[in-house]
């Protein structure tokens, strides 16, 4: 008997490890440790409880909620159905989830109370399509817990997974709400096959080692880092939040050995185990302060990142200091072409600045029921990052910025319209521009520039407070001032140039 040929896909993984280290541990959360088989057999019980849901290929599974081995579990059952996986922002305003639940239309939504339950009942409350979708509470007082009711009242036996391709979207992760709308980018099991390895390449995973996901699991640089261990066959120990006490007991005690942190953490853990009463020596890392070199293991690998963006399921070139190179972003990874381009689509030569553009396994299916946005950033056959980028004679890339400009906030993306329309829809605002001004701890915060309507007396905590009720908290203003008259280019725009050079402007993203 032959069977046809097919590409492995993420499900076909956990089958692999269940069979072949199934007594070995492949998650631990809290008091929960998992092994490759009672992984493979909760995944198979979930994926049996979706499908007798409805949710079949091509359906949408949500999960409001933190970092949890049941979201590893939802993502893999999942995957398993030909279905898709959307793990939303948890720190979203509960306008901004409403968004997303109409915006995704989920058949099955996981959801969370600790912490974030407030914000998902509001949310909930708000938005038109969460009544046709089947909610499950995972967490809950004691074994309270509507998931593990759902597990335990499947059927597995009774089930047949469905043939899943490669090339089917698997999991979904919104981006930054650029032009004042966030995105849903769907990636296929292909395009995380070939991250997972890259991402290994860079971080020298192995099936010894260990994983700390802490960041936030709905961003794709903490889900590659888990994803990519899972498919080496390592170790992932999920922490719900990021708590810097927390992380280096969770380091000391599981001896990880890998993970993804911003700088701003690394400080409060260094701060934090300043009398050394955690031994954080497993870790392996990149160079930081001398007090935090002085905990873990520095990482003297010449492999540095590049370029990479979550359309592209994370990173696209990588530097070596191996085979150094005038452009900082690298040379593309084997499996990927990128080209600089005009806006014509004109390949350019070394030296002049143009729209990076990317084609390759790794590359996104497309957005989220966003037809006519697939079109205009799929066109010519590649898939246009929005960002601006440079060949150098030696043929490196150098990074440059956004084609649109951007805030950066430690890891997050904040786009400028997004905030201006929030800002503007308040009564007492005539006018708005968003500029980022550099910040010591978290690269840029974000400074607003009010024109108010004639005979308000709005003020700066009144602007705060507006953005903290209608979108997230870390995209608020940290500052504002105020003109009689935003300046404008000759054309009649907003001249951001003008107002950085007034209000200190600068720091924005640029390699």
């Amino acid at each position: 008997m032959t069977t046809p040929e097919r590409t492995p896909t993420v499900g076909d993984i956990l089958t692999k490890h269940s069979r072949g280290m199934a007594d070995r541990v492949a998650v631990v959360c809290g008091d929960v440790r998992l092994t490759w088989r009672q992984l493979d057999e909760r995944v198979d019980r979930l994926a049996a409880a979706l499908a007798a849901d409805g949710v079949g290929r091509g359906d949408q599974v949500l999960w409001l909620g933190q970092n949890c081995h049941r979201l590893l579990e939802g993502l893999l059952a999942a995957g398993r159905l030909g279905a898709v996986f959307c793990p939303a922002n948890w720190r979203q305003s509960p306008a901004e989830l409403a968004f997303v639940i109409d915006d995704v239309e989920p058949t099955v939504v996981i959801w969370q109370e600790t912490e974030v339950g407030e914000t998902v009942a509001a949310a909930r409350g708000q938005s038109s399509s969460a009544k046709d979708a089947h909610w499950i509470q995972h967490d809950g007082p004691g074994d309270a817990s509507e998931y593990e009711d759902y597990l335990a009242a499947s059927d597995p036996t009774s089930f047949t997974p469905p043939v899943v391709d490669a090339d089917d979207p698997f999991v979904m992760i919104y981006t930054a709400a650029f032009e004042g709308r966030p995105n849903g980018a769907l990636l296929s099991h292909r395009a995380w096959l070939h991250q997972n390895m890259v991402t290994a390449y860079i971080m020298g995973t192995t099936a010894e080692d260990v994983c700390l996901c802490c960041s936030p699991m709905f961003h794709v640089g903490m889900l590659r880092h888990a994803l990519s261990a899972f498919q080496l066959g390592g170790r992932n120990v999920i922490a719900r939040r990021v708590e810097a006490e927390d992380l280096c007991r969770l380091i000391d005690a599981e001896r990880c050995t890998v993970t993804f942190l911003q700088a701003p953490t690394m400080a409060q853990m260094a701060a934090g185990n300043a009398d050394g009463r955690y031994d954080l020596s497993s870790l392996r890392s990149a160079p930081g302060t001398p007090e935090w070199n002085a905990m873990v293991t520095v990482d003297e690998r010449p492999l540095k990142n590049g370029f990479g963006q979550t359309e592209l399921a994370g990173i696209i070139t990588f530097s070596s200091t191996r085979a150094p190179g005038i452009g900082a972003a690298g040379r593309p990874i084997p499996v990927a072409e990128v080209e600089v381009v005009d806006p014509d689509g004109t390949v350019l030569g070394p030296g002049e600045v143009g729209e990076l553009v990317v084609r390759g396994p790794m590359v996104m299916n497309g957005y989220h029921r966003r037809p006519e946005l697939n079109a205009h950033r799929r066109r010519g056959g590649w898939h246009h990052t929005n960002d601006l980028g440079r060949r150098e004679e030696d043929g490196t890339l150098s990074f440059v910025g956004p084609v649109t400009r951007i805030v950066k906030s430690a890891s997050e993306n904040i786009y400028p319209s997004e905030v201006e329309a929030c800002i503007r829809a308040h009564p007492d605002v005539r006018e708005v521009g968003i500029i980022g001004v550099p910040d010591p701890v978290w690269t840029q915060s974000v400074l607003a520039v009010v024109v108010p309507e004639e005979g308000a007396t709005i003020t700066g905590d009144d602007i705060v407070e507006h953005c903290r009720l209608h979108i997230a908290s870390y995209k608020k203003p940290r500052h504002v001032e105020f003109l009689d008259a935003l300046p404008r280019t000759p054309d009649g725009a907003v001249n951001y140039d003008a107002l950085d050079e007034k209000f200190g402007g600068g720091g924005y993203p640029a390699k």
